[in-house]
């Protein structure tokens, strides 16, 4: 044994003894404190373990937020198995092609999940079926029934290297790469905000975003690691949001578009200051962010980052300096490189590279994305930023290749919406662009080439059959000939200049 190994496991086990009775999760009339938690955790890990899991494999999860879902990690940590969350707003094609790139050893679901991975049940290639909780959902195992009490099982030999979890990020090739977080990632990630933010077991943090997603990860992590409770929600509710947060003196709410701007219209209609709230972190619009500080104490914390960064890299109070992304954290180094790889000067625009130990690992079984991500050391973020002499980034746009557009936080890449769009037989052309909206911070816009007299309204509802409903244009706009440069591709920088506003 490694006198230097220290693992997400390690982690859970030092809150238990430091917080021992003091809340760790919460839900509902339910609280678990850091004790029991991790006890339950080693119940689990032994169940997992006796259906035959081991380190290396994948546990694919599929299901909304819940405190098992968090006991999941939990055991995954102390195995060594890799945790492969999936987005639950994902069509059963797309959960599809997940499941077939990440080859589970065990299929994790809840109720409302169970259409999307209907037609992957009759097959063989995944071996264990289970059930989110203590129902029978049609003759899968229901995950309640794994939590083993007395001894349990040894640990794995897991090292702080090892895969912990791998995040779906955009579609770049039409299935969602799986960005792999080691636990020395999500350790550094946590260490790192907890020196920018201070967090102490005194804050409770609302975990209403989603647990496949970074965001709400990674904040859970970094409040139990600072001794503080997490209360659970399944998903986001405005209303419901404003309750808890009130009942539980929440400290700490995550943000993207719309969540800021719909709990402070619902705590204006339930007549609450949200007193407790001392946080809230994310990317949102000047106007709502402004909007918090005046009926609030709470400071709204943004900074730039990504799943493969373990989230943010740079971080800072908004009204630090409003308009920048923050400076480096702790943990992260940044440069700013031209299309050479050769650093840029301060002042200038350059595409934002990374090092350091929140890098992800790489994605899952894509050696060829790593190769280029990872070129002359750094992790290549696709996003272009400047330096002002401050040391502050500012954010500018993405690079042409990456063209992500992030409705209400969530990735969309163009050319899968695009690849959507083409297979209607009267479409010759297409390019799908972002534009702000003042709803979910951007929307997506099909500029779409044609001679017959389609409607929006079939272009939308293709696309929302065919891949995740958030994927799909809320702007259509029609064209006979799309602008193309000399050798015939569609010069997008032209589509944008031409339509890029909503509408």
């Amino acid at each position: 044994m490694d006198a230097h190994r220290f693992t997400l496991y390690d982690m859970m086990a030092n809150a238990a003894r430091s917080h021992g009775q003091a809340p760790a999760l919460i839900a509902g009339e339910r609280s678990w404190s850091f004790r029991e938690f991790l006890q339950r955790v080693d119940a689990l890990a032994a169940g997992l373990a006796a259906l035959g899991l081991r380190k290396g494999d994948r546990l694919c999860i599929l299901a909304q937020n819940d405190p098992a879902y968090v006991e999941v990690y939990g055991a995954c940590a102390r195995q060594g198995i890799l945790a492969y969350p999936i987005n639950w707003r994902l069509t059963a094609d797309e959960v599809a092609r997940i499941a077939e790139r990440a080859r589970p050893k065990a299929f994790l679901l809840d109720a409302p999940s169970l259409p999307l991975a209907a037609h992957l049940r009759g097959g063989k290639a995944v071996p264990h079926w289970l059930a989110m909780g203590s129902d029978e959902l049609e003759g899968m195992v229901p995950l309640a029934n794994l939590y083993v009490s007395g001894p349990g099982v040894p640990r794995a030999d897991v090292e702080p290297d090892d895969p912990f979890a791998a995040i779906s990020t955009a579609a770049v090739d039409t299935i969602p790469r799986g960005a792999v977080l080691s636990h020395r990632n999500l350790l550094a990630a946590s260490v790192g905000t907890l020196a920018s933010m201070g967090f102490t077991e005194r804050d409770r943090y609302l975990l209403a975003l989603p647990l496949y997603h970074i965001s709400a990860l990674g904040s859970c992590l970094t409040h139990l690691h600072a001794g503080g409770a997490c209360v659970v929600v399944s998903r986001f509710d405005a209303a419901e949001a404003v309750r808890l947060i009130d009942r539980h003196r929440v400290t700490h709410l995550s943000d993207f578009p719309p969540v800021l701007a719909n709990v402070l219209e619902a705590a204006e209609a339930a007549g609450s200051r949200l007193e407790s709230l001392t946080h809230v972190s994310g990317l949102d619009r000047p106007e709502t962010i402004e909007k918090l500080h005046a009926r609030t104490r709470a400071e709204f914390w943004t900074g730039f980052g990504q799943s493969e960064t373990s989230g943010f890299v740079t971080l800072q109070r908004f009204r630090e300096r409003p308009g920048a992304a923050g400076k480096a954290a702790p943990l992260a180094r940044l440069r700013l490189v031209d299309d050479y790889d050769r650093e840029v000067p301060t002042g200038d625009a350059g595409e934002i590279c990374v090092r350091g130990p929140v890098v992800f690992a790489g994605y899952y079984g894509q050696p060829d994305a790593d190769a280029y991500t990872f070129r002359n050391g750094w992790h290549h973020t696709g996003d272009v930023g400047r330096f002002d002499p401050d040391g502050y980034l500012h954010y500018v746009k993405r690079k042409p290749e990456k063209e992500l557009i992030k409705p209400g936080g969530e990735n969309v890449y163009p050319v899968e919406v695009e690849s959507a769009i083409l297979e209607v037989p009267q479409v010759t052309g297409v390019c799908v662009i972002g534009v702000p909206d003042p709803q979910w911070g951007e929307a997506i816009k099909a500029v779409v080439e044609t001679r017959a007299a389609l409607s929006a309204a079939q272009i939308i509802d293709h696309v929302a059959a065919r891949i995740a409903r958030f994927k799909k244009p809320k702007h259509v706009a029609f064209t006979e000939a799309l602008p193309r440069t000399a050798d015939g591709a569609i010069d997008r920088d032209a589509v944008k200049a031409r339509y890029g506003k909503a509408g």
